[in-house]
């Protein structure tokens, strides 16, 4: 059966497909998988736009890998395969909650860390920084457990190289409240008050609207007060129909009229003023997602994003393309992880995105040699065209993942077209 990401633009038929329900049967799949001379994987829900999940061989789908196996002294181990959005609610009904975490809550646990998700803060990194412990398969068939040393540093961000993860723990914290205030800002202003709002915010995260002057600005702190949101109705007017259905329709009348877009941009940033409220955690920091698009992102240094951000926007002034998606930035600190974008570096990201149904690789190339020139690192899971040689100059540790790779998996059981680019062979 043939499998095929959220976006369709990656996709792939193995050889056989099996859906395990524990270690032993992940496992006895790698096993199976070596003697037969095959690849082995296992995918998530399909929301990278790499290949990086990909096999020919045996695939393994997460759907009986997952719930709540235990929970700790401020830990909670889950399966391997469950979704983000069902550990928030279970943790929530527990009066729990992880600290911070990107917009998407379709992924898998495993899925999201293995490729560097990461979300935006201040002084909390992403999924993988708040990993404690990770159990998983390796090529031998052997099922371990780590929570320290190379093998849980490099593993934490692994792309799937180094083993099958088969259950994940995280660090939590009792539930609590964001205040979220958006506004709306002009480009300039936003650069100018940069290091400020990073300092002052836990969380910040905003979109610059291509062709336009127009910022739309997000900053999430803990609250002191108690919950207060917009109700559902308008709740459901923001997210559902201005965020996604009539975003579709935009989308969809761009394609047809590019003309419109610059016009639709400025509306846009007019439109999604500002706003005020208060809620529990993973409700402010996750987003509705409907409308399929295409990504690219990079993580540079810090210090570099008004410069990266002027020249966006100066390549754009200059170029025919015509960009509905804004482009979104946020910022982390230091990761440990030694595949993690933020490893050993205060970290910005900027994400570009384009309609499922117009990819324009042009654009995105032109951007990644903006990023690739201020030392950035692409995102595992996100559109680029990086390999081994450039990856490995600006990674500390790529050497050392690699090597450790080529010690637990020299025959590259766990290989696939995508790692053999950005890995080597």
């Amino acid at each position: 059966m043939t499998f095929t990401n959220w976006a369709g633009n990656q996709s792939i038929t193995p050889a056989e497909t099996r859906t395990p329900s524990s270690p032993a049967e992940v496992a006895e799949a790698v096993r199976d998988a070596r003697r037969q001379g095959l690849k082995v994987r296992m995918i998530g829900t399909g929301h990278s736009f790499t290949g990086v999940a990909l096999t020919d061989g045996i695939l393994l789908r997460p759907e009986s890998l997952t719930g709540i196996l235990s929970f700790g002294d401020g830990t909670v181990t889950v399966a391997a395969g469950t979704p983000i959005h069902v550990l928030n609610v279970e943790l929530d009904r527990r009066g729990l909650a992880l600290a911070n975490m990107g917009d998407i809550t379709a992924q898998t646990v495993a899925g999201a860390i293995q490729t560097g998700t990461h979300g935006s803060g201040r002084s909390i990194g992403g999924l993988a920084d708040q990993v404690t412990e990770l159990e998983l398969v390796l090529a031998d068939g052997s099922l371990v457990t780590v929570s320290e040393g190379d093998l849980f540093d490099a593993a934490r961000v692994g792309l799937g190289a180094l083993g099958v993860l088969t259950a994940v723990t995280f660090r939590v914290e009792p539930a609590f409240l964001l205040h979220s205030r958006r506004e709306p800002m002009t480009f300039g202003a936003i650069l100018d008050a940069l290091d400020t709002f990073t300092l002052e915010n836990e969380h910040l995260d905003f979109f610059w609207f291509p062709h336009t002057d127009r910022c739309l600005v997000k900053r999430n702190n803990r609250a002191t007060g108690g919950q207060h949101t917009p109700g559902r109705f308008r709740t459901w007017v923001d997210e559902v129909v201005v965020e996604n259905r009539l975003f579709e329709v935009t989308n969809r009348m761009g394609a047809r009229f590019p003309a419109v877009i610059p016009p639709i941009n400025r509306l846009s940033g007019l439109v999604l003023g500002a706003s005020e409220s208060a809620d529990t955690a993973y409700k402010v920091f996750t987003s509705v997602r409907d409308v399929k698009f295409l990504e690219m992102e990079y993580g540079i240094p810090r210090r570099h994003l008004a410069r990266a951000l002027r020249e966006v926007r100066d390549l754009m002034d200059r170029s025919p393309w015509r960009i509905t998606f804004p482009v979104e930035v946020r910022v982390t600190p230091p990761s440990t992880a030694w595949l993690s974008t933020a490893h050993d570096r205060d970290t910005a990201y900027i994400a570009c995105h384009v309609y499922h149904r117009t990819p324009n690789p042009a654009y995105f190339a032109a951007v990644e040699e903006i990023m690739a020139g201020l030392g950035g690192r692409p995102h595992w899971g996100k559109l680029h065209n990086q390999d081994y040689e450039y990856l490995s100059r600006v990674y500390p540790r790529f050497s050392d993942f690699v090597s450790l790779r080529n010690r637990l998996d020299p025959d590259r059981l766990f290989g696939n077209a995508y790692l053999d680019r950005v890995l080597g062979g």
